[in-house]
This record gives C-alpha cells, structure tokens and sequence, in this order.
C-alpha cells in the first residue's frame, strides 16, 4: 500500500513535520496519521468514527480547542470540504501550518485552485492520483474564507437541511414517491438511513398507528438536522451505522431509502446491506417498504434475504418495494 501524502512528503523533505498538536479534519479511518504526531481526528460519518476510535485515535464529533496544525481530508462535497478548511484555520495560530489533501476523483484539483486564487501556497505536492497542499495561516483569515463555513439552513421547504449533504435543495423525489404510497404502518418503526428526517417528519404526520419510529442516521450533522426537523414524541434518534446497529427490539416495520454512492462512485453494495441489516431486525411478520432508483439491482438481495415480496409502484424512475417473511435473525430477541 502506497503510504500517504503527508508521509510522503515528510519523508522527502518536502514538507517539514508539524510541531505540537495536529487537528485532522474529515479524517479517514484508513489513513496512517503516524507521521504527523501528536493528532486528534474529527469525524461526524460513524463508520469511519468507530474505526478511528478502535484504534485507539482521539476523535470528535466536532473541532475544540486551539491546535498547531491541520490537516484537511477532503470529501466528495465541495461546499464541506472549504467549510473544513475554513474551520481548521480558525482552530491555528498565525504562521501554523495547513495541510489539504485528496484524490483527483474527489475534487482536490477544483479545491486547490481555490486556494491558490485566496492564499499563496507553500507547495502542492502531486503523488498517487492526488495532491497535497499546504500553508501557513496568514495573520488575518480572509472575510470570503470566513464564508466557506457552512451551517444547517431551513430551506422554502420547511426543512432544516446540511449544506454539502444528501438532498440539500429539498426532499428527495424517491422520497416524497414512499411517502405518496406508503401502506399503513402500526407499532415499532424505523427509517434506516433517515438524512435529515423527512421521511420520519412526513410518516409521523400521517400516521397515528405508529407507536415509536427510530431515525438511524450515520452522519452526525445530518442527524441533528432531523432532530429540529421532527418535532414527534414517538421520534428517538440513533447516531449509528445502520449495518452495525443493533435495536433493543425487532420492529414491526423499516422505511428506507438507502444510498447507493461511496464518494463519487455509484455502489449498489450498500443498499444491500440495509436490506440485509432490515432482514435481521425485523419481526416475523415484519415489513420492509424501501425506494430505489429504478436502475439499481436490489431484487436478488431482496429475494434472498425474505420470503415475500411485490413491489408498490414504479415512478418517474424509481420502484417502491415492500418485502415480508424476513429470513435473518432478529439481534438478540425472539421474534414476535
């Protein structure tokens, strides 16, 4: 494995070792901050923070205090890459070093024009389908960097949305299609992969059967946008993972409309593993109702992982599924 670009540079001389405590913004559960010392990441994604946390790495959810340096790991989102940036010049001193890294497919090239047209950079170091920027935070953070920083904003929507998230101009039109035909639902309810809680807002709105819906959300920033957003007794709120999570009950029901991207590539896999993460907790006369492009290849997952199935509606692209008799086990519980 070709090391990273820090290491690298480091290693060449190219770059000089930070000193004292080093902020990680957006860090990777798979990078080797080893050479950069003294490192605290900040991670809100809980994949990658339980894995950062597993190796014994101090993680947050969010930036504290006053570092030395910082490095930047980009992500596919323009808007929250520079809102990172912006963050991690305000937690150094003048004269501290900044770090920004990334794959050409994610964008670094575009991110480093923009600091090139804002800073003068100390050296762009090009290695491994990527670059490695970085330099020093001048006495004053420029008034347009200061604008970089994104918050939670209510859209005409009526919706608390994450700039730099999933479907941040409004509700996703799968989305809206499962609120439009989704059945009725009663008991125990959950929304795997709930975004900023639409789904949950506008189910909980309709419905009286339903006695508790969890939102289960891996993006903290998301989550807390869901938060604001349903404003429901019957809503509890999970930070988590929905291929790792394990609820204190089977469910009588689970909504979703799963991803299907990790950074900019299209990855079926994972909407496989929330329809076999659904198949396991889910009572035995449960009922799992999700969307899904129409393109995606979801039926053999589904067949596979229950005993009935039939699909609602097709719609301006997508399929809406509902699939009982669920063959995975139940965490923990019997099943009623």
């Amino acid at each position: 494995m070709t090391p990273d670009r820090w290491t690298l540079a480091l290693d060449s001389g190219e770059l000089d070792a930070p000193a004292g405590r080093v902020l990680v913004m957006q860090a990777r559960a798979d990078s080797d901050f080893s050479a950069l010392g003294d490192v605290t990441c900040v991670q809100g994604f809980a994949p990658d923070h339980e894995r950062l946390e597993a190796r014994g790495l101090p993680v947050a959810v969010d930036a504290e205090g006053e570092f030395d340096a910082a490095l930047v790991q980009i992500t596919k989102s323009r808007a929250g890459t520079l809102s990172a940036i912006a963050e991690a010049l305000g937690h150094i001193p003048a004269g501290g070093l900044l770090m920004v890294d990334g794959q050409k497919e994610e964008g670094i090239e575009a991110i480093v024009k923009q600091l090139k047209r804002v800073f003068e950079l100390d050296h762009v170091y090009s290695k491994a389908h990527g670059k490695l920027a970085w330099l020093r935070r001048p006495e004053k953070i420029p008034a347009e960097v200061l604008d970089w920083i994104v918050e939670p904003e209510m859209g005409p929507h009526g919706y608390v949305t994450v700039p730099g998230g999933f479907s941040v101009e409004g509700p996703d039109r799968g989305s809206e299609i499962l609120v439009a035909l989704l059945p009725e639902l009663k008991g125990r309810v959950a929304d795997f992969g709930a975004g900023w809680g639409y789904l949950a807002a506008e189910v909980l709105a309709e419905q009286e059967g339903i006695e508790t819906l969890d939102l289960v959300e891996a993006d903290h920033a998301m989550l807390e946008a869901a938060q604001v957003n349903v404003d429901d007794e019957r809503a509890r709120f999970h930070w988590a993972d929905v291929t790792r999570f394990t609820p204190d009950a089977p469910y009588d029901a689970i909504i979703c409309n799963p991803p299907f991207h990790t950074g900019r590539r299209a990855d079926p896999g994972l909407g496989r593993a929330f329809i076999q993460a659904a198949a396991r907790h889910l009572t035995a006369r449960g009922r799992f109702i999700m969307v899904a492009n129409r393109h995606l290849p979801y039926e053999d997952t589904l067949k596979s992982c229950f005993g009935s199935g039939a699909m609602l509606g097709e719609l301006e692209g997508y399929k809406i599924y509902e699939a009982t008799k669920p063959k995975g086990l139940s965490s923990g519980k019997p099943r009623r």
